[in-house]
This record gives C-alpha cells, structure tokens and sequence, in this order.
C-alpha cells in the first residue's frame, strides 16, 4: 500500500510546482511595466478632452518646488484662490512640478499634501500634469526654508530636481527609483490627473545663466541613463495616464537629426509634448515636424512677449493643428518671471513694461486685458457667459 502514498505525494508534489509556476509567471506579468501606447491608444485618450489650455502653475508666494511643497509653507489659501482664477478664464489644466527630496524627507506627508492640491484642482475642473524631475536653474537644491527673491530676477530661486549630488551619485538610483514609483503608484488611477511629464529639459545645461559654471562638466552622460531608467520605473507603476517628457530645442524634423535624449523622450512618450518659445512660424513648424509621430501634441511650454510668443500669435495656431497649451507663468509671485531671462545679466530696477510671462497680477487683476478676453475665447468662456445674460 505505500506505493499509493507515493505516488499521492508525487501527484501533490507535482500540483504544487506547477502552481507555483503559475503564480510566478502571474507576478512577474503583473510587476512587467506596461509599453508605450500605440498611436490608437493615444488617440483614444485624447478624443474627448477639448482643447487643452492653462498655465506652468506654482503659487505666488512660493518661490520654487520646494516652498511649494513643504509643509511649512504649503499655501491651500493661495492655491485655492488662484486657480479659481485659472478656472473663470476657462482653463482645464496646470502643469505643475515636484520634487525628489520631498519624498525622502516625509513620503505620506508629501503625497497626502499632493491629494490635497488634486482635491483643490477638481474643484476648478483642472487636471494637473505633474512634473517628476527637472534640470534647469539651480542644481544645488536644500530642503528647508528657502532663501528669498533676489530683486528683479527671472526665477532666482528655482532648484532642480535631482541636483547635481544626487545626479552623479548611482548609488542613489534605488532613492529617486522609490519615488517615481511611490508618486505614480500612489496617483496611478486617479482621474484628477491629466498626465506624468518624466523631465523637464533634461538636456539643459543653463549655459548663460547664473547657474551654467556651476552645472556638472559631463551633466548629459548623467541624465541619459538615468532618464531611460526613469520611464521604465513610471510604467512599471502602471498609471492610466500618459508619461511623456518634452522636446524643446534643436531640429526634430528627422530622426537622424534627434540627440540621443531626444530620441529617448520622444520614443518613450504615450504622447508627444514639446516647448516653443519663438512665433507662431516656428510653433507651426514644429507641430508638423512632430506630426509624423501621428499622436496627440500638447506645447508644454510657450509664451515669452518679447520672443513673439504670445497668446494672440500662437493660440489660433494650436486650435488649428488640435495641439493643448500650457503657458509659464499664471501670477505675478516669488519666481518673478515677469522679468526676461536675461534679468541674470542685465540690471533691472523696475517691472518691465512688457511683461516677458504671468498672466495676472498678485490681485487677480490682469496684465493685459486683451489677453485674457482671447483666452476666455478660446475656452468658450465667453460665449457662455453672453448667453447666459
């Protein structure tokens, strides 16, 4: 009779190797990061969302990420207040940025602080897109109260994210690898959200700012890996909304004119974003350059006066092509980016009679009527509001 308990027990043995099989092969299918989505997907995606129109966003009395976000100085009032304003100019988005040491310093907190100003954006019908890193301005960011405006000059204290420390330094991968996956996960199926923007400019080296001398010599052998390692950990999180990270210089018209970077955004990415801060000639070029593609565009950055970059030059031209809009600036603050760029080099004692981006001063007024009445346009703002009358 022990013949029929062995062959019992190698049945069981047997039932059991291949459930585990089975499991294994379950987990690692689950924990595979999603693909790219295909251009019918991205499509799909984008069918019934309207145009898509609003501002780079940081309140007014944060001068960076970092003042936005912590604790101390996270500012519910201010946010609350001015993307109403956002809201009556019928605006339906905010690209807003985030920052690495946020997460490590108090991950709950800093994510419950992010529910919050998703609670704050749906109740202005905006859907945020959310910046994961950035590589432009100051790579020395500090955790803390941050140090106040120099007078008079564009962005003096906006940090990058991961700075030049945590750039160079590998070891700390599994870190910013923790916190990409931790915030997408978090927020991975959450309908508040428009879509994860990877990278700002992750090839921007700030030569010509103040910040240029200080930026690491070989920056760019740096962020290439980092940044294809960073794609993969957000589609590992499995998020409903798109990633994408934005071209914003040099030729894209063919595939053999793409830096390696470039390449990289522009392959890794569900849809196509890019900045333009030129005319509405070169936004229109490159829109067509990057219709090859054949997925839904959005200009994540635009809107810099005395460039030619206007509201009245490039938003009939983005209507046009079926391209979103998101302007930097919204109002007036800390970040100071009324002033040009080149406010770094050259001496300003007073606001520039042409603003070079914001909206809205700090109450709510506008800086150019005219602007803002093409904008509630645009939105359809307008027409609701006369037939309502």
């Amino acid at each position: 009779m022990k013949w029929k308990y062995y062959l019992l027990a190698l049945v069981c043995g047997l039932l059991t190797q291949s459930c585990g099989r089975k499991d294994a092969t379950t987990q690692e299918t689950a924990a595979k990061p999603r693909t790219v989505w295909s251009i019918d997907k991205a499509k799909a995606w984008y069918k019934d969302k309207g145009f898509i129109i609003g501002p780079n966003f940081s309140p007014s009395t944060a001068i960076n990420q970092l003042e936005m976000w912590q604790a101390e100085s996270f500012d519910t009032a201010t946010i609350n207040r001015e993307l109403g304003w956002a809201e009556d100019l019928g605006m339906n988005t905010a690209r807003v940025y985030l920052h690495d040491l946020l997460y490590q310093q108090d991950s709950a907190g800093f994510l419950q602080r992010v529910d919050t100003f998703l609670d704050i954006a749906q109740r202005h019908n905006i859907k945020p897109i959310l910046v994961i890193f950035d590589s432009v301005w100051d790579p020395n960011p500090k955790l803390g109260k941050q140090r106040e405006p120099r007078p008079h000059v564009h962005n003096s204290g906006w940090v990058q994210s991961p700075g030049s420390v945590g750039l160079q330094d590998s070891t700390q991968h599994p870190r910013l690898e923790r916190y990409v996956k931790g915030v997408i996960r978090r927020f991975a199926n959450d309908d508040r959200i428009l879509a994860w923007d990877i990278w700002n400019e992750p090839d921007n080296l700030n030569q010509g700012s103040a910040y240029g001398k200080q930026e690491l010599p070989n920056k760019l052998d740096y962020v290439l890996p980092l940044l294809k390692k960073s794609f993969v950990w957000a589609r590992a999180a499995n998020p409903v909304q798109p990633v994408t990270s934005a071209v914003w210089k040099g030729n894209w018209s063919r595939e053999d004119s793409l830096t390696a970077i470039e390449k990289v955004m522009l392959d890794e990415s569900d849809i196509i974003t890019f900045h333009n801060y030129d005319s509405a000639q070169y936004l229109e070029q490159r829109i067509n350059w990057l219709k090859r593609y054949g997925k839904p565009m959005i200009c994540t950055e635009y809107m810099a006066r005395p460039n030619g970059s206007t509201f009245q030059s490039s938003l009939p031209v983005a209507k046009k092509h079926n391209v979103g809009m998101v302007n930097w600036g919204f109002v007036a603050g800390k970040t100071q980016t009324i002033y040009p760029w080149d406010s770094w080099d050259k001496n300003y004692t007073a606001e520039p009679k042409v603003w070079f981006h914001d909206i809205l001063r700090k109450d709510g007024t506008p800086y150019s009527q005219a602007e803002v009445d093409l904008i509630k346009s645009m939105t359809g703002v307008r027409e609701k509001a006369v037939a309502a009358q």
